[in-house]
């Protein structure tokens, strides 16, 4: 299992590079509803509308997690601990997931692997 950055839910969805390895990980993967809602953003920055956004998100069956107020409470940790990186919200979103989880978190932003926060990170490119 592991936790889906935006980035490589939109690299899915889009056939961006890398898109082969976020497909082998699909069944199994899951994703914060933080970054559900950034990459309905990217549809619509697309033309694709919110509801035409959620539908083709939700074909794909990631179970999608609302963050608890524990982890919650690490996103903000880590936005604190990362902003020298250059993280977002939703980016810490992600990581937040993945070590609540304890499983990798599966992204196409390099500036990831630089971190060393207790989360393994997994590059598709």
């Amino acid at each position: 299992m592991v936790a889906l950055d935006a980035s490589a839910l939109v690299a899915l969805l889009f056939r961006e590079p890398g898109h082969e390895r976020v497909l082998d990980e699909i069944d199994s993967a899951c994703i914060s509803s933080v970054n559900v809602v950034e990459v309905m953003f990217r549809f619509l920055r697309e033309g694709v509308g919110v509801d035409d956004s959620a539908r083709e998100i939700a074909r794909l069956g990631i179970e999608a997690v609302a963050l608890e107020p524990e982890t919650a409470c690490e996103v903000a940790t880590l936005v604190a601990e990362t902003r020298s990186a250059g993280l977002s919200l939703g980016d810490c979103a992600c990581l937040a997931l993945a070590k609540a989880r304890g499983i990798p978190a599966l992204t196409a932003d390099r500036a990831w692997a630089k971190l060393d926060i207790g989360v393994e990170i997994e590059l598709i490119r």
